[in-house]
């Protein structure tokens, strides 16, 4: 016998208990059908006779029923001894035999849906009540002795079972059960981090001693930023509306940067509330180069497209209503990498079904923008974890520092710029009028630089569309975070600005209101700064 024969595992007896039972019949079918004895628990044991197959009950084997409404039936020797005997070890065997062990070869466990459970809102008693305490030891226990034991606690990883006994006389083979085993490791890894995770918002802690973040693959990518890097895409289980609930209708794969950008456009168009106005962000390397309002969408995107022509070229856009088959006619006379849009009807989806390297993601609705959460980074030795940017800012919540105050047109124009600075990389200086992003200056060492380069931006686009002067003219600007020094404010009142809205706080805030009183500038402060790094 080879060493590669030696370390198939015989398998003749599965232990299966799950609570999703996708794919389970056809699975323990398959199983019965080459001689393995099933034995089962609960509402999975009933499913399976319910079928027509024979099963054993664990309370035979323990010889103890299942109680404390369920909490209490695996956890036992004879379960966990039948997991975690070595074959190959003579004490073990004896000690089976002493006690009456049976081992089990094959252990088919998933776990009670906690975090869908949390997903749906439920209160605290019962999200408790779905934590799985029995199937995280059993999977543990299995995945350990992974060199006699499988371990499935995937659906998916039914037919590769099947398979590797075909292919192997009735028995595993070792690689597939390191696999599985892997993957078992990583489902308790995960659960056991939805439940610290939910259980430490629940109890207020923002900063528990350890915290752990869990995802599961959906799709492997071709490479990362860049082609020397490999990458890959994970769901986080949230049900927030966006790139990763998305369905894709048609284009090749998303890459690293189409998702991130895609990400990036969507949470931008869906400050922009669709009952007031149709919306649409144009976004290029994660910053936008256009956002509008329109009285439809293909004024929206008219709009956001002159902004910055240029840069649109191969960008990803982003819309807050359902695409159209006429605002679906306009992307398509340019390059676009990615549209995404909450629906679409046929006519749109025919537009650009001749468009085969245009990728169209519908959605089911927007993300709230006010809605909690956790954004985290990596750096070297750890990672940094903080609340989402959810801020939000209403005109209740401006405070007019100078002389003049803006106008009504002004001052919707000054709330639309704070929520596109709010998506731009710091230091983040917005340009709008009209309710159309003319200037956008992103990811600048200085704030006065990123105040001339959208300025200048606005001088070249103005000359492209053969108009007489800059669109800066007569626009309000928005500035993610105060203006240190009153030079900023100022290069942007030469460029034609005629209103600010910014955080407020300097020390030189004086000077500032000063020097805008000085140029005629109506400036609010909105006591939050929208840094994003």
């Amino acid at each position: 016998m080879t060493a590669q024969t030696a370390d198939l595992a015989p398998l003749a007896r599965a232990l299966i208990s799950v609570s999703d039972k996708t794919g389970l019949l056809d699975f323990a079918k398959g199983l019965a059908e080459r001689g393995v004895e099933l034995l089962s628990t609960g509402g999975t044991a009933s499913m399976l006779r319910e079928a027509g197959l024979k099963v054993r009950d664990v309370a035979e084997v323990t010889g103890f029923p299942e109680m404390m409404d369920g909490r209490v039936k695996t956890l036992h020797p004879k379960v966990h001894g039948g997991l975690l005997a070595l074959r190959d070890n003579a004490d073990h065997v004896a000690a089976m035999e002493t006690h009456g062990i049976e081992p089990i070869d094959l252990l088919v466990v998933n776990l009670y849906p906690f975090e869908a459970t949390v997903a749906k809102g439920a209160d605290y008693d019962t999200c408790i009540e779905n934590i799985d305490i029995g199937g995280p030891a059993m999977i543990r226990a299995a995945a350990k002795n992974h060199a006699h034991v499988a371990v499935v606690v995937d659906p998916e990883d039914y037919a590769k079972v099947l398979g590797d006994m075909d292919q192997h006389e009735g028995r595993t083979c070792p690689r597939f059960r390191r696999k599985l085993a892997q993957r078992a490791y990583a489902r308790t890894a995960a659960y056991d981090a939805a439940v610290s995770t939910w259980l430490a918002a629940a109890i207020g802690d923002a900063a528990p001693r350890r915290r752990a973040f869990a995802g599961t693959l959906a799709q492997t990518l071709r490479y990362g930023e860049n082609p020397h890097q490999s990458a890959a895409f994970y769901t986080d289980g949230s049900t927030r509306e966006g790139v990763a609930t998305a369905a894709q209708h048609q284009g090749k794969s998303l890459s690293y940067n189409n998702i991130n950008d895609t990400d990036a456009a969507f949470e931008l168009v869906a400050e922009f509330d669709p009952a007031e106005a149709p919306a649409c962000a144009i976004i290029k390397h994660a910053n936008p180069c256009g956002v509008a309002r329109g009285a439809t969408l293909l004024e929206a995107y008219k709009a956001a497209y002159d902004c910055d022509r240029t840069s649109a070229f191969g960008g990803i856009v982003a819309l807050n209503r359902p695409l159209d088959a006429a605002t679906a006619e306009e992307i398509c006379q340019i390059f676009t990498e990615v549209v995404i849009a909450p629906g679409a009807d046929d006519a749109a989806k025919a537009v650009f079904a001749a468009k085969k390297n245009l990728r169209l993601l519908t959605t089911a609705g927007l993300p709230d923008p006010r809605s909690p959460g956790l954004a985290f980074r990596q750096v070297a030795g750890g990672f940094l974890v903080q609340d989402r940017d959810n801020g939000v800012i209403t005109a209740a919540d401006l405070k007019v520092v100078t002389r003049r105050a803006p106008t009504e047109a002004e001052l919707k124009d000054l709330l639309f710029a704070w929520k596109v600075a709010k998506h731009v990389k710091s230091n983040a200086i917005v340009y709008v009028k009209a309710g159309a992003t003319v200037g956008v200056g992103a990811g600048q060492m200085s704030r006065v630089d990123s105040t001339r380069i959208a300025a200048r931006k606005s001088a070249d686009m103005a000359e492209a569309l053969g108009l007489a002067e800059p669109t800066v003219k007569g626009s309000v600007v928005a500035s993610d975070a105060f203006f240190p020094f009153p030079d900023g404010l100022l290069t942007a009142a030469e460029a034609g600005a005629t209103a600010v809205i910014q955080p407020g706080g300097s020390m030189r805030d004086d000077e500032v209101i000063a020097a805008a009183d000085a140029a005629g500038l109506a400036m609010v402060f909105t006591g939050q700064r929208h840094f994003r790094h």
